[in-house]
């Protein structure tokens, strides 16, 4: 469990530190979220967050994800915080990114994930419940509340 939220949180802050750099008007944005969810051979998880961004704007989100592997378990994420790569404006957030998670846990655990959409990076981390063992490949969801 140690090894894998460490890889994962290696990998994260490789792909935001991997971040293209932008020009004067891009911002950076920032997500809080709580997601709950289950998983066998399929995962599914669903939550809301909040994104606000360096320019004063915020926005209200759900989060979905879903996908499949050799997967089993429930799990909750409490106080869950992202940092995006840096864009041009909120909107480009909304939409699907690519999720490769690898989980264990049972009761109290630590969840980090990575993540891409196009030229977006999303890395998470989190407190997590619950019990759950496995790796699925999959799509973490972003859109409007």
């Amino acid at each position: 469990m140690i090894r894998v939220t460490a890889w994962l949180a290696a990998t994260a802050a490789a792909l935001f530190l991997a971040a293209p750099a932008g020009s004067a008007e891009m911002i950076k944005c920032r997500l809080k979220f709580g997601l709950e969810g289950w998983s066998f051979i399929y995962k599914y998880t669903k939550g809301e967050g909040t994104i606000s961004c360096s320019n004063g704007s915020s926005a209200a989100v759900r989060i979905t994800t879903n996908g499949g592997g050799l997967s089993v378990g429930s799990h909750k994420v409490i106080d869950g915080v992202g940092a995006f790569s840096q864009v041009e404006s909120l909107d480009d957030l909304y939409g699907t990114y690519v999720e490769l998670d690898a989980h264990a846990g049972a009761g109290g655990a630590a969840d980090a994930r990575a993540m891409m959409k196009n030229n977006v990076s999303l890395s998470l981390a989190g407190l997590g419940q619950g019990i759950n063992l496995g790796i699925t490949l999959g799509a973490f969801n972003i859109s409007p509340r």
